[in-house]
């Protein structure tokens, strides 16, 4: 295993959209959806345990989730967490641990990965994660997994790539556009036109190709993190932090570097993904019975005539359902949400709708 791969777990976000399940204070990344044994967060550790050293593996994320990262991930140390002290969105939380990897090892190649998504195919995963690792060791590139996308949907961000390939892998190509969420017609014309790719969020890339990036496209950012090297892993990290967040614009990495750089490459990629946007994404991802109800846990939910629901309860909850198509029934703190299965609105906004017409204060 090389000790020059390191990982940045990005678990910072708070899951509004999977409410009432995922609350403010144990958002989706720390909750086990699919009865497994393991919450996502736990998952995606055990995958990268497979790819570099256990001490290589590093989460950010928001200072109030600390305890439960201690307690999720008992193997981390403290040097291993690193909490942000508020919220800031992608570029910075990717600026602090690259610069924080880059004082322990000046030759690390870094991937960044988002703790909440699901991979169905493991093997294919770290395969694709290792052909990255070695493109990015050898050329001075920004690399991004793009996944080959199985239907147009506007709930994903696309990558456009060209014919021109890596030198030395022709698997990974030039990326020409990074673009957000499109409306539907768009996303059928992305999908029809064969070179588009959904956008994952995973990256992996030297720390000198981002230190350069991040140099280049977002100077201000990039010296208020430099200014830290002589702090990364001794006790003052903690409190030049706390002062670096506060300058620190609220940019995602996409924006402020992605969509500019022009060393920008991606490797398509197939194995199984899903980033849990949804709870209707929830459901395409579970077990199914025969009419298309996925039910977790199922001991004590008794469905009749009823089909294509989704049904997430806590496992000493009695539920029955009647005559009941294309829902998704969800209950959690004695809160339940009922809502069509297809619905386009995101829960996010019932939330906000609630909150705003009943004053009420549940996340």
């Amino acid at each position: 295993m090389n000790k020059d791969n390191f990982v940045l777990i990005m678990a910072g976000g708070v899951g509004s959209r999977f409410w009432p399940v995922s609350r403010i204070e144990h958002p989706k990344q720390f909750i086990d959806f699919f009865g497994v044994g393991k919450t996502l967060i736990q998952s995606t550790y055990d995958r990268f345990l497979k790819i570099c050293p256990p001490e290589n593996i590093f989460v950010v994320t928001n200072e109030i989730y600390t305890d439960l990262i201690k307690k999720q991930l008992p193997e981390l140390s403290e040097n291993q967490i690193l909490a942000e002290p508020i919220m800031r969105n992608t570029a910075p939380c990717i600026a602090y641990g690259s610069m924080k990897i880059a004082e322990i090892n000046p030759n690390a190649t870094i991937i960044v990965a988002p703790s909440d998504h699901t991979i169905a195919y493991l093997d294919s995963f770290v395969a694709s994660i290792e052909e990255a690792l070695k493109a990015a060791r050898e050329n001075d590139c920004l690399i991004t997994l793009g996944i080959k996308p199985s239907r147009p949907d506007t709930s994903y961000g696309y990558i456009q790539y060209m014919d021109n390939t890596l030198p030395g892998d022709d698997r990974i190509h030039k990326v020409k556009l990074i673009t957000e969420k499109p409306n539907l017609e768009l996303a059928k014309s992305f999908v029809q036109s064969g070179d588009f790719l959904w956008n994952a969020g995973i990256f992996v890339w030297s720390v000198n190709a981002i230190s350069d990036a991040f140099s280049t496209h977002l100077p201000e950012m990039y010296d208020i993190f430099h200014l830290g090297a002589s702090s990364y892993n001794t006790p003052d990290e903690k409190g030049f932090i706390a002062n670096a967040y506060t300058q620190c614009t609220n940019i995602s990495i996409d924006l402020g570097i992605m969509e500019k750089a022009d060393n920008v490459y991606v490797l398509p990629t197939d194995f199984g993904w899903s980033d849990l946007g949804t709870w209707a994404s929830v459901y395409d991802m579970a077990d199914k019975d025969y009419v298309g109800n996925a039910v977790m846990p199922s001991e004590q939910v008794m469905m009749f005539n009823s089909s294509n629901c989704m049904v997430n309860v806590p496992e000493d909850k009695l539920v029955i359902l009647q005559g009941l198509h294309d829902y998704i029934v969800v209950e959690s703190n004695n809160t339940l949400l009922i809502c069509p299965r297809t619905e386009e609105q995101s829960v996010k906004q019932i939330v906000a709708d609630v909150k705003s017409n009943f004053g009420l204060k549940f996340i």
